[in-house]
């Protein structure tokens, strides 16, 4: 019995082992096919998997396409960044002056003027040879001579930075300045000694607000970011593939505000400041709501939007959208968040000017933001007229005069009704 036991027990354990040496085997094997599939490109050749941020699709449509070459009217860009973008180089600046010729872009609008000397040198920059072409915002300086890494340091924490914002504001509208660029860092990344976030609506900043209203300066404010930026980066986001590429772009988690919070800060402030004009970038912070920006006109005579850098919402939503420029066609204006090259300009007067269908937001970048095409709107002529120029002329000191020696300057630009001047 006692051998009969042992002999059991023996083959037990060479049952068990093989059975261990069956599972390993198929691991080693697992794994050795997924390093070699790893190694494949993921082009979606011959039968091989696609990886998404490779995806290319061509559509097979074969549809009626206007395709514009310009803008059919003159345009006012109120959204550029050419101290960033420009680098405060010359030559880059002659090209992009050849582009807005090229395109039908009368005037743009500088919003990164800062202040004092830094605005002086961005204004000899711009108007030494092209003043009639640009007009310039200027910035608040949050820091003064603070070191960045200590919140503490920085003059927006000393006493009194609201009235001397003012002051300074003042000054840069004596310098030439024509309204008050505030940027997104407020709200999402500017921070107090105790190391919370700013908020956009704390009372030491109306001082600000309420002499950009008595100077006579527009507040063109940056509030949050695109909805999918709040969201988890899974495959639920939409913007995934964009995301995947820059997550330090993402704002989702407990340690920031959420997209709600955020824009329901930037509103108080406006319904504080009634006399000051504000301008929403981007669409107000929520093109891809527009019903809830439609209420926000509704309830702020003095919110005005632009559209710098949303195409690709506006465009997938061509009715709803086309809806929102008919309704709100006096409190639009336009922007790129340029300089951009001609063939990042050309999608915005297909959208807004034609009914061509399905087509790329961002020529030769597809896909940039989501991976969507979009839709002409086809706006008719009035409602082009405002939302290219006339609204920023009537908003943004400066404006006018430099359309009319533009006009003067291209006597053709009036009357082009087909292809502009």
């Amino acid at each position: 019995m006692m051998f009969r036991h042992c002999q059991c027990r023996t083959i037990c354990r060479r049952v068990l082992a093989a059975v261990a040496f069956a599972a390993l085997l198929k691991t080693i094997l697992a794994t050795m096919f997924a390093c070699a599939r790893a190694a494949e490109p993921l082009d979606g050749e011959d039968g091989r998997p696609l990886a998404l941020n490779q995806f290319r699709p061509r559509p097979s449509l074969v549809v009626p396409a206007d395709r514009p070459q310009r803008a059919k009217y003159p345009v006012v860009d109120v959204h550029i960044h050419p101290r960033r973008k420009l680098r405060s180089v010359p030559a880059q600046l002659d090209e992009f002056v050849r582009v807005m010729d090229q395109q039908n872009i009368a005037v743009c609008v500088s919003l990164d003027g800062e202040l004092g000397e830094s605005l002086e040198s961005h204004k000899e920059f711009l108007w030494t040879k092209y003043r009639d072409r640009f007009v310039i915002f200027a910035n608040i300086d949050w820091l003064g001579d603070g070191r960045r890494d200590e919140p503490a340091t920085w003059d927006c924490h000393r006493p009194g930075f609201g009235r001397r914002m003012a002051a300074a504001l003042a000054d840069a509208k004596e310098r030439g300045a024509s309204g008050l660029k505030v940027f997104k860092m407020l709200g999402l990344v500017y921070r107090n000694p105790d190391g919370s976030l700013i908020t956009i609506d704390d009372s030491r900043w109306d001082p600000i607000w309420k002499a950009c209203g008595e100077l006579g300066l527009p507040v063109l404010i940056h509030t949050a970011d695109p909805v999918a930026f709040f969201q988890p980066i899974d495959r639920y986001n939409e913007r995934w593939e964009e995301l995947e590429r820059h997550p330090e772009w993402s704002f989702a988690g407990k340690e920031f505000p959420s997209h709600d919070e955020l824009l329901a800060a930037r509103n108080r402030v406006i319904s504080r400041h009634s006399q000051t004009t504000f301008i929403g970038a981007h669409v107000a912070g929520y093109p891809e709501n527009l019903a809830q920006v439609a209420k926000w006109l509704e309830s702020y005579p003095n919110l005005h939007v632009e559209i710098a850098a949303r195409i690709a919402e506006l465009g997938r939503q061509p009715y709803t959208a086309r809806d929102f420029f008919m309704n709100f066609s006096d409190r639009i204006l336009f922007g790129t968040d340029g300089p951009r090259p001609i063939n990042r300009l050309r999608p915005h007067w297909r959208m807004l000017e034609t009914r061509d269908e399905y087509f790329s937001y961002a020529e030769n970048q597809y896909p940039p933001q989501g991976l969507w095409n979009i839709f002409g709107l086809g706006l008719p002529q009035e409602v082009l007229r405002k939302v290219y120029a006339e609204n920023a002329e009537k908003l943004i000191p400066g404006v006018a005069q430099r359309m009319e020696i533009y006009a003067k300057s291209r006597p053709a630009a009036k009357y082009d009704e087909n292809q502009g001047p």
